[in-house]
């Protein structure tokens, strides 16, 4: 299990959207088609691994994700929670460490990585609920959106889909294994262990298990 995000500053995101529409038009792309880790081949790998060097030579983008191995063997009782208090603790993780003291951030969630309306909204009261304003910061803009109309939510995907391929010890694209290694090369970490506490560009977490302490 992987969640991710990529993270950027608000009068940055025409610019990043344009940017990438034009990677996709200079490859054969249409400017408005969704890109997403599952549909990589080999027909358009350069397209992808450009895309990856315009992440990583961009200091406008940033990337965090939180990684769960062997989802199954969680035991929510034994830390008197249910699965759905898990999924917002993640999400909770996973957004915190992102924010800033005296900032407003808006959170747009891909609607096929939720489970429904009530679910978004008792996400976003989590937040809410967290002290932000002791600290200058506070919570705009929260809401799902199509993915498909997400050019950033589509760079997620590609992203948290790299992760999610190497901590499941898959090997079965040469194009997807060919990310990875670009990935690798670019962030500096194997992707299979967490980054550095502070590392902003391609921030990795790796829950542990219950033998290590859950968390």
């Amino acid at each position: 299990m992987v969640v991710g995000a990529v993270w950027c500053r608000l009068e940055n995101v025409k610019t990043i959207h344009k940017r990438i529409a034009d990677i996709k038009e200079r490859h054969g792309f249409g400017r408005s088609r969704e890109v997403k880790w599952t549909r990589v081949s080999p027909g358009k790998l350069e397209f992808y691994l450009d895309l990856l060097d315009y992440f990583f030579d961009t200091s406008d983008l940033c990337f965090r994700c939180i990684v769960v191995p062997e989802k199954a063997k969680l035991r929510h009782d034994d830390f008197n929670q249910t699965h759905d208090e898990f999924y917002y603790k993640l999400y909770y993780l996973l957004i915190s460490r992102l924010l800033k003291p005296q900032t407003e951030f808006n959170i747009y969630l891909d609607e096929k990585d939720t489970l429904g309306a009530s679910k978004v909204a008792h996400l976003k009261d989590v937040l809410r609920s967290a002290n932000f304003d002791l600290n200058g910061m506070k919570l705009g803009n929260f809401q799902t959106v199509k993915s498909s109309e997400v050019a950033i939510v589509q760079l997620a995907d590609i992203l948290t889909g790299a992760v999610s391929y190497v901590a499941r010890g898959l090997a079965t694209s040469e194009a997807k294994l060919e990310l990875v290694k670009k990935i690798s090369a670019r962030s500096k970490y194997s992707l299979t262990r967490s980054s550095v506490f502070k590392e902003e560009k391609f921030n990795i977490f790796y829950w542990r298990s219950q033998n290590e302490g859950q968390q």
